[in-house]
């Protein structure tokens, strides 16, 4: 596939969340912002617009003028960081975007005759933060807007897609699920944990967590602890002690007993404090509702 670029928005004062740093909430243990980039980890050039924080993977961090600015001062301040031909243009509030969608969205922009594609949502609205356009048209429109209004502070991004030509694309109802107020964010974190979707979820969170890029088949596994345990009542145990084994076996290649004994106590460690993040989610509940801000003062961080 032809190189493309990223630009993910994450400014915006939240006010649906009661100012809460929205990009550093976690659903399923991941900041939203680490889990949009997971969807486009092989990203040419990766841009991020807002305040920097701890990412799972390095990014390039710009800020929009005036900060506040709007979505189009963002995606202007972005643009001018790119290179390639696509430009992939996301929020960064989309817990289910993967890697699926962003291929159909740089596809679609790149046949002829389309300047972007942009996904719809189950309700046949266009969503122009969860899309992909090409680079020169995109620039092109956005000069024009800031020469017609003196800048591109406070404008609507509807007046930027109406003047390209650009494919839809229907992503299913997850890809453009966005998370604007808290209860956005407990669906979100429920429907994670759904029969079937939860333990694929809980080990895609521990490979990122403890950085490992392996193909895990679940299946075989559960059979191995089922029958080695005689029936194992919590199936993420076996799966995640497998993981940390694995971390720390990586992390330890060629060293001493010492280092090794280290190194499955610090993924121990980090695969613990994620869990207790997923607990302390299940119980947020009534307090999310209210407007608390969970894990606060560590939104962001990407440490326990």
């Amino acid at each position: 596939m032809t190189a493309y670029d990223v630009i993910v928005l994450a400014g915006g004062a939240a006010k649906r969340l009661g100012g809460a740093d929205k990009p550093g909430v976690r659903v399923g243990g991941r900041a939203l912002l680490d889990r949009v980039l997971a969807a486009c980890d092989d990203a040419a050039r990766t841009v991020v617009v807002g305040g920097r924080r701890a990412t799972a993977r390095p990014v390039a961090w710009t800020r929009e003028v005036p900060e506040g600015g709007g979505p189009l001062a963002a995606l202007g301040a972005g643009l001018r960081l790119t290179a390639a031909e696509r430009v992939l243009v996301l929020s960064a509030d989309l817990p289910f975007l993967g890697p699926g969608t962003v291929d159909a969205l740089l596809d679609a922009a790149g046949e002829p005759g389309w300047e972007g594609a942009l996904c719809v949502d189950p309700e046949g609205r266009d969503q122009p933060l969860v899309a992909a356009y090409r680079a020169e048209p995109l620039r092109r429109e956005l000069a024009l807007l800031a020469t017609e209004y003196g800048g591109l502070a406070g404008l609507p991004l509807r007046l930027l897609t109406a003047e390209l030509d650009l494919a839809r694309v229907d992503a299913g109802p997850d890809a453009a699920f966005d998370c604007d107020t808290w209860d956005d964010i407990a669906a979100a974190r429920a429907r994670i944990r759904e029969h079937g979707a939860v333990l694929d979820e809980w080990i895609t969170s521990v490979k990122n967590e403890l950085g490992i890029e392996l193909d895990v088949d679940t299946g075989v596994l559960l059979d191995l602890a089922r029958d080695a345990a005689h029936g194992v009542a919590r199936p993420a145990a076996p799966l995640t002690t497998f993981l940390v084994g694995y971390a720390a076996a990586r992390a330890s290649a060629g060293a001493g007993p010492d280092e090794a004994a280290a190194a499955v106590a610090e993924a121990a460690r980090r695969a613990t404090a994620l869990a207790l993040r997923w607990e302390a989610e299940a119980n947020a509940g009534s307090d999310d509702a209210g407007g608390a801000k969970p894990d606060a003062g560590r939104e962001g961080t990407g440490t326990p």
